[in-house]
C-alpha cells in the first residue's frame, strides 16, 4: 500500500505544524532497502505533527537519490541531511548529534535498512509517554530476517519482552533499537562514550537516569534486517563481543567519574563476563588452573615461610 500524499498525511494534524516527535534515520548504502523504510514512516497515522530526519552518510550507491525523491514529495515532513564525507569512519557519533537537532519532544529511531509494519506505532507510543511522566522510553516487538526469510521471531525473548525499571535501563538493558520511542533528552555524549560503536545501549543507560521503560505488546513487530552491510548483525561473534566490551568499559569509566560506584562495578563485571565468553573452553580451564596454582603456592608460602 502506497503511503498517503503529504497533504493527506498532514490533514489529521489540524493547524499545528511544530513536530511533537522526530523520526531519526541513519542511512548508508541502503538503496535496496530505504524506500521500504521511508514508506513505513510516512504510513504512520497520528493526530500530532512529526518530522523525518534522514541522514545519508555519503553513500556510494543511489541511497541519496531515493531520499531526494521522497524529500521532493514530502518537503514539509522529510528533512534530509547529505554528507560529503563518511562520518562513521571518522568516529563521529552523528546519531546523537541528530537528537540535538531534532525539534520533537520525542525521538523514534530506525535505520535505513529496517522498517516498521504498524501504522499506529507512533500514536500508541506517544500517547503512553504523554500519560505516564515516570516513563522515559517505550519499545515493542521485532523480528529478524534476511533474504532467505525470518531468522528469529521475536528478536528479543524472555525477560527482555517486559517493562524495564530505571535501574535496568541504566544497566544497558537490551531492546530492539528500531522499535524505540523515547523522550528527547540525550543531546550529547559524555566524553567516555565517544568512539563507542554500540551506542544504542549507551543511550538506554543515560535515559535510565530519567525514568522507566515500557514494553508495548499491542504494536505489530518491526522488521530488523540482517544483511552483508549491517554494522552489527553481520559481524562475527568475536567482533560483536569486542564491540560490547568496549561499550561496557566506556560506561564503567563514565559512572566511575560521576561517582556511581555500583554501576561502575556492574559494567566492569560485564566486561569480564564478555572477555570470558570470547575465550575457548580449553583456554578457560588453563586460565583457571593457573589461578589455582598461584593461590596454592601463595598459601604454601604462608604456611611454610622458611621453605
Amino acid at each position: 500500500m502506497e503511503p498517503r500524499n503529504e497533504q493527506d498525511l498532514m490533514a489529521a494534524w489540524g493547524d499545528s505544524r511544530d513536530p511533537l516527535l522526530s523520526i531519526v534515520c541513519l542511512a548508508y548504502n541502503h538503496a535496496a532497502f530505504i524506500r521500504e523504510t521511508l514508506e513505513g514512516f510516512l504510513r504512520q497515522e497520528t493526530d500530532f505533527p512529526f518530522e523525518v530526519i534522514v541522514h545519508d552518510d555519503a553513500s556510494t550507491d543511489t541511497t541519496a537519490a531515493v531520499i531526494r525523491e521522497f524529500a521532493a514529495r514530502y518537503p514539509n515532513v522529510l528533512k534530509p541531511i547529505y554528507q560529503r564525507e563518511n562520518q562513521y569512519r571518522q568516529g563521529v557519533p552523528f546519531s546523537t548529534r541528530l537528537f540535538a537537532q531534532a525539534r520533537g519532544r520525542y525521538i523514534a529511531y530506525c535505520e535505513g535498512d529496517d522498517y516498521w509494519t504498524d501504522p499506529h506505532k507512533l500514536q500508541i507510543q506517544v500517547d503512553f509517554l504523554e500519560r505516564h511522566r515516570d516513563y522515559v522510553i517505550t519499545y515493542h516487538d521485532a523480528f529478524m530476517f534476511n533474504s532467505q526469510g525470518v531468522l528469529r521471531s521475536p528478536h528479543l525473548q524472555g525477560k527482555y519482552r517486559r517493562d524495564a525499571s530505571a535501574r535496568q535501563l541504566q544497566q544497558a538493558r537490551p531492546m530492539s533499537t528500531l522499535t524505540v520511542c523515547f523522550r528527547n533528552l540525550v543531546h550529547e555524549l559524555p566524553p567516555e562514550l565517544l568512539g563507542v560503536e554500540v551506542l544504542d545501549i549507551c543511550w538506554w543507560s543515560l535515559l535510565g537516569a530519567h525514568g522507566k521503560g515500557k514494553f508495548l505488546a499491542q504494536i505489530k513487530p518491526a522488521a530488523y534486517r540482517a544483511h552483508g552491510g549491517g554494522i552489527f548483525s553481520m559481524r562475527s561473534s568475536k567482533q560483536r563481543i569486542q564491540m560490547s566490551m568496549h561499550a561496557y568499559y566506556s560506561l564503567a569509566r563514565y559512572y566511575q567519574r560521576i561517582g556511581e560506584q555500583s554501576l561502575y562495578e556492574y559494567f566492569m563485571v560485564q566486561v569480564f563476563s564478555q572477555a570470558l565468553a570470547s575465550i575457548s573452553p580449553l583456554s578457560k580451564l588453563q586460565a583457571l588452573a593457573k589461578v589455582f596454582q598461584n593461590i596454592s603456592l601463595n598459601l604454601l608460602r604462608r604456611l611454610m615461610p622458611n621453605t
